[in-house]
């Protein structure tokens, strides 16, 4: 039996699994091994199983098996393997080290890489992926790598003709089930004569 994996937020007595043994007496339902943490329960007559207790992500998956034992002979018995998968709920959004960053590019450089920004997420696998994107471009006057999170200008910049101050706010956002999260800086760049 595999059932569908569980939430990490999954709370006690939730049903999990029902399992059927085909004989032709009533069988007793009992978890023989494998739950050593004691997260499920097993209705010994109808063989449903459900959480005990709520689950901690990093002791699953857990293999368990159940026996069902013939009511009447103890030594009549067979056992069937449960897997439970737990997911990883997207708890945190991205955090940037900074909230804002003061960069500096002289004029007239070339379209160029300002600053790498980087943004942590305390979740793990795909809540935890992180992508780069800008909310503001300015015109397209810069740009964002949204893997490695590189913050570049696409063009050169007067400081006599134009703003010699750009904010761009840059968010990270992660891959987030059941939605996605994400996290901003501010990078406020100042055009040097």
């Amino acid at each position: 039996y595999h059932p569908a994996p569980l939430s990490e937020k999954t709370p006690a007595d939730t049903f999990v699994v029902e399992i059927r043994a085909l004989y032709k007496l009533p069988v007793n339902y009992s978890i023989a091994s494998g739950d050593e943490k004691g997260y499920f329960i097993i209705d010994s007559s109808t063989g449903i199983v459900r959480t005990s207790k709520n689950l901690e992500l990093e002791d699953f998956p857990v293999n368990f098996k159940v026996r069902a034992t013939d009511s009447s002979n103890a030594v009549i018995f067979n056992e069937v393997e449960v897997t439970v998968e737990v997911m990883d709920e997207n708890n945190f959004a991205p955090v940037f080290p900074s909230s804002l960053l003061e960069e500096r590019l002289p004029e007239n450089s070339p379209a160029t890489q300002i600053v790498q920004l980087k943004a942590q997420d305390n979740d793990t696998g795909r809540n935890g992926f992180l992508t780069y994107g800008i909310l503001n471009g300015h015109g397209l006057k810069f740009r964002i790598n949204e893997t490695t999170g590189i913050l570049y200008s696409t063009a050169s910049f007067d400081y006599e003709e134009e703003p010699t101050e750009y904010q761009v706010v840059v968010y990270a956002e992660d891959d987030g089930i059941p939605e996605k999260k994400r996290g901003y800086c501010t990078v406020v760049i100042k055009i040097t004569d």
